[in-house]
């Protein structure tokens, strides 16, 4: 239970929510939510480290990736949920 509060979950957590928010407020399409999902992991980890480095550009990528995934699945399972 401990993992669900560090601050790596809520990193991704938060990506996901701001990316998903993004999509349904404006109908951006899905080819510009990579991008922008790069965009905020790089932007955050580096706010958060104070720096910029090499492990943060990977940091940001793996918050990307989870944010990305997250968002797909939410919108999976909304589909899926509409479709019963």
């Amino acid at each position: 239970m401990e993992a669900l509060f560090t601050i790596e979950f809520t990193a991704y957590v938060g990506i996901a929510v701001i990316l998903y928010a993004i999509r349904q407020a404006t109908g951006l399409s899905n080819k510009y939510i990579p991008s922008i999902a790069i965009l905020l992991g790089v932007a955050f980890t580096s706010f958060e480290s104070g720096s910029f480095s090499s492990e943060v550009l990977l940091q940001g990528l793996k918050y990307a990736l989870y944010g990305i995934g997250s968002v797909a699945a939410i919108k999976y399972a909304i589909e899926k949920g509409e479709e019963k």
